[in-house]
């Protein structure tokens, strides 16, 4: 067996046995991964950490993650977090620890003067005692952050756009007073499915960086979620992937576009639906294209399977 054929056992089976999505959240980015590119279901959610599993510096591993999910917070606007929030988050994007754990490590941060505690009651907040920084160099960023929570908050609110377009679309419809409903409807939900890939793409190539990942595993990613964009995309007007694609698809630290307001989401899906409408005639080759090259994928991994289990 290759050493491709070798990581992508590996990826496909420690994503069937590990994290099980119950998560209402995660279980609606699966659902449009699953339906735009199937392909690379159960691989796209992969989370592998050679300290974890080596029980070597987790603890530094443990204030990476916490900062993430405080970070995901802070990014949708909520800048003072509990304990239990934290723990709620902490097991929906990775291997669940103790509260007593949590706790043990928010206090080593607030030692640290990384966050600063404040009381409301008899509930205790934690904020970041500085705001996480604009612009740094991805390294610089994943030495102090995990960055997976962030993107996966960012993948499920274009998921949540990519099944409710419909309405986006009627308001589009109904003020120009022109466009095909029905098609309008699907080249949205491609372009926002390419938007989701792009933010798992992104996100692989943050967490090479990581100084706790399994890096091989992560590169074999990136180039798997690479291969399904470009399937694609690559008749599309590059324009479009400019505007859209690498727009939306980035978290503000790294000079994306902030989404989180009422107000942007409803002004992303309207960009988004009137890309659909002025690039009709490239997204209708563009689909027509992708749609042989996902049978001839799915055909290919059938195939890998079926020599993977002999």
């Amino acid at each position: 067996m290759s050493e491709k054929s070798e990581i992508d056992k590996i990826l496909t089976e420690s994503a069937k046995i590990g994290i099980q999505i119950t998560d209402s959240e995660l279980s609606l980015i699966d659902k449009a991964i699953q339906d735009f590119a199937p392909e690379i279901a159960y691989i796209y959610q992969i989370r592998e950490d050679e300290s974890e599993e080596q029980q070597i510096k987790t603890g530094r591993l443990h204030e990476n993650r916490i900062l993430g999910i405080i970070l995901k917070f802070y990014l949708e606007g909520k800048k003072k977090i509990t304990t239990g929030e934290v723990e709620e988050d902490y097991k929906r994007y990775f291997k669940e620890i103790a509260r007593s754990t949590i706790s043990t490590y928010l206090n080593m941060l607030k030692k640290e003067f990384t966050l600063y505690k404040k009381r409301d009651g008899r509930i205790i907040y934690y904020i970041f005692y500085e705001d996480p920084p604009v612009g740094i160099k991805p390294f610089w960023f994943t030495r102090i952050f995990c960055i997976v929570p962030a993107y996966f908050g960012r993948a499920s609110i274009f998921s949540n756009l990519y099944f409710n377009i419909e309405d986006h679309v009627n308001l589009y419809i109904s003020e120009f007073g022109s466009g095909d409903k029905e098609i309008l409807i699907r080249n949205s939900k491609f372009i926002i499915g390419l938007i989701i890939l792009n933010i798992f793409l992104i996100r692989s190539s943050k967490c090479v960086l990581c100084q706790f990942s399994k890096r091989e595993i992560y590169n074999r990613l990136e180039e798997l979620i690479g291969i399904a964009i470009k399937d694609r995309s690559d008749v599309l007007p590059e324009e479009l992937s400019k505007e859209i694609f690498e727009k939306y698809a980035e978290i503000p630290m790294f000079h994306g576009i902030d989404i989180e307001s009422n107000e942007s989401k409803n002004n992303i899906a309207r960009e988004i639906v009137k890309f659909a409408d002025m690039y009709k005639k490239d997204l209708d080759f563009q689909i027509m294209v992708s749609l042989r090259r996902k049978d001839l994928r799915l055909k290919q991994k059938l195939a890998l399977e079926e020599e993977n289990s002999d």
